[in-house]
Order: C-alpha cells, then sequence, then structure tokens
C-alpha cells in the first residue's frame, strides 16, 4: 500500500510541471515575413574587433605557455648534460 501510495505522489509530483507548461501560450506570431531592412534601427555592437581581440588572447596565451615549456625544457637539458657528464667515467 506505501509502494503505490509512494508511486501516485511522485506522479502527482512529476505531472505538475506538465500542465503548467501546457497552459503556457507563446507570443502572437507575426503577420509574415518581414525584411530585416524595416526592422528599424537597433543597437548593434559590431563583433568584428571582439572576435580579433578574443583571437589576440588566445594565441598571446599560447604562445606565453609554449615559451615557458620551453624555457622549462632547456633548463631540464642543461641538467640532464650536467648529470651525464658527472656520471660519465673520467668526469670526476
Amino acid at each position: 500500500m506505501k509502494k503505490i501510495a509512494y508511486i501516485l505522489a511522485t506522479l502527482a509530483v512529476l505531472a505538475l510541471p506538465c500542465e503548467r507548461v501546457s497552459a503556457w501560450q507563446p507570443p502572437a506570431a507575426q503577420d509574415g515575413f518581414v525584411p530585416v531592412e524595416q526592422l528599424g534601427n537597433q543597437e548593434q555592437l559590431p563583433a568584428a574587433p571582439l572576435v580579433a581581440g578574443a583571437y589576440g588572447v588566445a594565441w598571446a596565451a599560447i604562445l606565453f605557455y609554449v615559451w615557458t615549456i620551453w624555457r622549462r625544457l632547456a633548463r631540464i637539458e642543461r641538467e640532464l648534460a650536467d648529470v651525464a657528464r658527472r656520471v660519465a667515467p673520467g668526469g670526476r
């Protein structure tokens, strides 16, 4: 009996949002096709400078990351050469 009550309560809770969604009415549609030129002046933000800036920042970050890896790799290569020189016979 508890299982049936639990299932019914779950179904009732799940059905509530569905009824609210079905009662929602979309806004009234336009009469037909309206060309962009007839829509009037709207505030527009030019995208080209923003896109160029975003690409510039992304490339700068990538180049900085590659530069730091290059420096660390060069330092590790110097340390390995030093260790190899120390370990080699006659290097002491």
